[in-house]
């Protein structure tokens, strides 16, 4: 209600419906925007849509030509040279240069910076023994501008998901001199330079994000001329802002439970399958978890199939990592919902009946459909295994510097795939990814995840993965996989070029408003929506 207040004081209440202009609700503040140390999608919502990188995603998720017009995949797979197109330029005019990536992600694995997504580049020759101290030199990573717009990369091996990371943030180029210049403070609006179809106009933090229609963008202008990025994180205060058409697209952030029950017939109303998996995470090095019976008994114990009820999102259950529709999916991977035999692990463990089982507090961030999740936990671990575990939430950013920080005994997470292949998955729970909350470290996984990456057979590549993702989900049990998300929103009528896409990442380039819909339409005027 703070929220709605504040809006309203702003005289956003009264502001009638505006041609041009695109308002969504992103739930939170963006933790940061320098796209080499965020790893939420919250801030990636925002970069994606003021940065392109080499390549774009197509509405089939296949790679196309952004700022490298073309490139050649030489010496087996294991080098490539990009050549980028002269158009691109920056916001401020100039020239995006190959030295621009060079240095990025020259960056991005430099260990001063702390990017959580250094991992991504591992594949690139160096990059791993940059990355981790071994070698100092930033120039031995196998990446150089051979000139202006021919860049080059080496890698390590053939990877055959290679081409999907130049896509998405992380490899995004950034400018030197402007880093440079103004240190922590580059991201602010006054200060960033950025090269995709909007511009970061305002920035106000706790309250919303304006960015500009980009005229001089390379690949064309968008028809949008300003997206307005609220932030509100009670999802009941966005939807009836969105109800009185004062937001004009929403997604789960504002979107509840009880709300898409209303609205689930609705033509506004759209959902799509993600490949994005929920999980409930052991800190393997802290007590109890730190005995895999423990972990074993907690995931058997959990019956997922209760999710899909008490969230009504048309979720799917999930004992697997790998999601289904990716090379390696497999729904026996994991262990399933088995009482009896959880708590006879759980006795093996030590903890007859939950006897003498320590106190431990679950961590989650503060949304409420993600507290319906941990309560439904909590209550099983109490049915069936007798223990008792508190619940312990925190607002977004301060959840996410907790995982990475010092990740609780067991907290619950999610992770979305950044590229569709089965890879972004299973690096992420590898010995050196800084993604790893878990901190669980295994040379025989590492090695099986290191294999399928490489290996060029289907059916070879396939076996590894699925080798790894039971040894993941049932073996080693560092995480208990609980379901697989869907995206659900509701667009106006007037927004047109909406895409979803499994991933979720927020496109905004194509979308335009309708005018003609517009007509008589204002903030109160319900008629239109309904």
């Amino acid at each position: 209600m703070l929220a709605l207040i504040t809006l309203s004081s702003c005289g956003f209440k009264s502001t009638p419906v505006e041609p041009n202009t695109l308002r969504i609700n992103i739930g939170a503040e963006p933790p940061g925007l320098d796209w080499h140390v965020t790893t939420d999608s919250t801030s990636f919502d925002v970069v994606s849509n003021i940065m392109v990188g080499l390549t774009q995603y197509r509405a089939d998720l296949s790679c196309a030509p952004c700022c490298a017009m073309r490139w050649e995949i030489l010496d087996s797979g294991k080098r490539y040279v990009f050549h980028l197109d002269a158009k691109a330029r920056w916001s401020d005019g100039q020239s995006v240069k190959a030295s621009d990536f060079e240095y990025a992600w020259r960056r991005l694995l430099d260990p001063k910076t702390g990017g959580q997504y250094a991992f991504f580049l591992y594949d690139v020759e160096n990059a791993f023994e940059f990355n981790s101290g071994k070698i100092t030199d930033a120039r031995l990573v196998g990446v150089k501008a051979l000139d202006d717009t021919t860049l080059e990369v080496k890698l390590k091996k053939p990877a055959a998901y290679f081409i999907y990371l130049t896509a998405f943030c992380p490899t995004f180029p950034q400018r030197k001199d402007v880093i440079e210049k103004w240190g922590d403070r580059w991201t602010q609006a006054d200060h960033i330079v950025t090269n995709g179809p909007f511009l970061l106009d305002q920035w106000r933090h706790e309250y919303k994000i304006e960015l500009a229609c980009n005229e001089h963008y390379f690949q064309g202008a968008p028809a949008l001329k300003r997206i307005k990025m609220f932030m509100i994180p009670e999802q009941a205060t966005a939807f009836a802002l969105y109800e009185n058409n004062e937001l004009d697209y929403v997604d789960n952030r504002s979107f509840s439970t009880p709300d898409l029950e209303r609205y689930r017939h609705s033509p506004e109303y759209r959902t799509t399958l993600l490949l994005r998996n929920n999980y409930i995470g052991f800190n393997v090095t802290k007590p109890p978890f730190d005995n895999v019976k423990v972990r074993q008994a907690v995931s058997m114990s959990i019956d997922r199939s209760v999710f899909p009820k008490i969230r009504g999102r048309g979720e799917i259950p999930a004992t697997s990592w790998i999601p289904p529709g990716l090379l390696g999916y497999d729904a026996k991977s994991g262990l399933e919902y088995n009482p009896e035999k959880a708590r006879a692990l759980l006795a093996e463990a030590g903890y007859p009946g939950g006897k003498n089982f320590p106190h431990v507090e679950l961590l989650y961030p503060s949304l409420n459909d993600v507290r319906l999740v941990v309560e439904a936990v909590q209550d099983q671990l109490k049915r069936n295994l007798k223990i008792h575990i508190s619940l312990q939430n925190q607002e977004w950013k301060v959840y996410l510097e907790t995982l990475h920080r010092d990740s609780p005994p067991i907290y619950r997470s999610s992770w979305g795939a950044d590229f569709p292949d089965p890879e972004t998955f299973m690096n992420v729970f590898t010995s050196h990814n800084g993604n790893n909350s878990t901190r669980w470290k295994n040379a025989h996984y590492d090695d099986l995840v290191s294999r399928a990456s490489a290996e060029q057979n289907v059916q070879t590549r396939e076996k590894l993965y699925q080798q790894a993702d039971r040894y993941l989900c049932r073996e080693q049990v560092p995480i208990a996989p609980v379901f697989l998300e869907t995206q659900n929103v509701m667009v106006k009528p007037w927004v047109k070029g909406v895409e979803l896409n499994k991933l979720d990442i927020q496109f905004f380039r194509s979308v335009s408003i309708d005018e003609n819909l517009l007509h008589g339409v204002h903030a109160g005027d319900k008629g239109v929506t309904h």
